[in-house]
């Protein structure tokens, strides 16, 4: 009897160990992480990669890249990352790359705006060293439907390096994704056609490559930094637009500077607000559109 019960406990004993190994090596690896550095390549990443990797964006909506200090822990997180994809001329973005390389050296890292034509002189004076002429890069790249085409291929080549195993998977999603830009840039070609030369205004030069791409003039009201313009630069702006008819100020609620609202109420302007860090990135896109097309 003694006997009879003690095989039954080995028995249930290793059942049970059998069973827990199974479940041990079933469970769901961990998914992989990918880092970016807003939130509308967050979207776009989305479009490729569907659930296969975990997107952590260092900023959150709400924050300014203009002045964004990385801390201790967005690097020390961006190590448990496959990869970073960054947007490629945001200004935190360069400090930052070099304390990820002493942090993780191995860690692979991409340019999504690589192959992206760049809009210079929007964001500071030009300027020369050793008798070179330069001129900074407006960041912005990501506010256009004709460089999102780049990005997003940008972005798939990344992920195939980093994580081959999904390859067809990535292209299927990008197939997708890139065909519903092309019918995106259409709509817009189509609709802005008859605003090319129009002039509209903005606070923050965020705006300047969807402009570009469709023959609008963006005026400028502030700077870069989003602080206070002198009473000579705020006259200057006002003549400018008035002598080109604006009708629009596209401002940003949450970043602006206060001297926005003063200045769109002056001009008699339709406010419309925007935000280019939204992780909507399309929703953003034909909000803008459909402010211009609506006049």
């Amino acid at each position: 009897m003694k006997t009879t019960i003690n095989i039954s406990i080995l028995t249930i004993a290793i059942g049970g160990l059998i069973w827990l190994l199974t479940a041990c090596s079933a469970a769901p690896a961990e998914t992989p992480i990918v880092t970016v550095s807003i939130e509308p390549q967050k979207y776009m990443l989305e479009q490729i990669t569907g659930d296969k990797v975990d997107i952590r964006t260092l900023i959150a909506n709400g924050a300014n890249p203009e002045n964004y200090d990385p801390s201790l822990t967005h690097i020390m997180n961006l190590r448990k990352s496959i990869g970073f994809l960054r947007m490629g001329n945001i200004g935190f973005e360069a400090a930052l790359l070099d304390k990820i390389r002493q942090e993780d050296p191995e860690l692979p890292i991409f340019n999504t705006s690589e192959g992206v034509v760049p809009v210079t002189g929007t964001h500071s004076h030009s300027h020369s060293h050793g008798g070179v002429h330069h001129e900074e890069i407006d960041p912005h790249t990501w506010t256009s439907v004709k460089n999102a085409k780049i990005i997003v291929r940008n972005m798939l080549d990344a992920m195939v390096k980093i994580d081959p195993s999904n390859e067809d998977y990535y292209r299927r999603n990008y197939d997708r994704f890139a065909q519903r830009l092309d019918s995106l840039d259409r709509d817009f070609e189509s609709r802005l056609a008859s605003h090319a030369g129009e002039h509209f205004m903005v606070w923050h030069p965020s705006l300047s490559y969807f402009a570009r791409d469709y023959g609008l003039e963006q005026i400028t009201a502030g700077n870069a930094e989003n602080k206070e313009s002198s009473l000579t630069m705020l006259r200057k702006t006002i003549d400018h637009a008035d002598s080109h008819s604006a009708s629009i100020f596209f401002y940003q609620k949450d970043l602006d500077s206060r001297q926005a609202e003063v200045l769109s109420d002056q001009l008699g302007l339709r406010k419309v607000s925007i935000n280019p860090l939204s992780y909507d990135w399309e929703a953003e896109m034909c909000a803008i559109t459909d402010a211009i097309t609506a006049d």
